[in-house]
């Protein structure tokens, strides 16, 4: 593994170029360098989500979500290095199904809304989404470990099974999609 930052202001990055994990220096604009920066601003808006006011079980779970997704920037930082292990997967599996027991059943689509919190995750949720398509894009590449494809696909359903709860634990109610709204705009 590369070395740990001691500086901030290196200017080695001043001819569009940055350091990878291993040492290799590649092109700001190369697709693993977008991966990794979709990694960051998830778990940068994550950092946001957390300053809104929640239960402190899920900060817990949103503090450990932001390690893996250390972890996993890490793991795209160096290629062929594994950091992120499948038992993170797993670990969100037993979330998503914990937190999804006593949901309602979904009626219809929902829009993203209700209380802040709600609205922040779903935010994180679409941000997961794009760096998922990320890594899609550079598993078809270049070698690519399953596990971080597998967490951003699981974190992005569990976002949004957060926001349903926070709009609960807010007395607000999930925005549902008026399909019929849609038609007769049409007519």
């Amino acid at each position: 593994m590369g070395n740990r930052l001691t500086q901030i202001v290196t200017r080695t990055g001043d001819d569009g170029t940055t350091g990878l994990g291993n040492n290799e220096r590649v092109l700001k604009s190369s697709l693993r360098v977008q991966t990794m920066g979709d990694v960051d601003e998830l778990n940068s808006n994550i950092g946001l989500l957390m300053c809104d006011v929640i239960e402190k079980q899920e900060l817990d779970f949103l503090k450990k979500v932001q390690h893996e997704l250390f972890n996993l920037g890490g793991e795209i930082s160096i290629p062929g290095y594994e950091l992120l292990k499948l038992s993170a997967v797993e670990e969100l599996d037993v979330a998503i199904q914990k937190y999804n027991a006593d949901l309602p059943k979904l009626e219809e689509f929902i829009l993203p809304g209700g209380s802040r919190a709600a609205a922040l995750a779903h935010v994180c949720r679409t941000i997961a989404r794009r760096a998922e398509r990320s890594i899609v894009a550079l598993g078809a590449q270049e070698k690519i470990n399953d596990a971080p494809r597998l967490y951003l696909n699981r974190l992005s359903d569990f976002l949004f099974i957060l926001a349903r709860i926070f709009n609960r634990q807010g007395n607000k109610k999930d925005i549902y999609w008026d399909s019929n709204r849609s038609r007769a705009s049409e007519k």
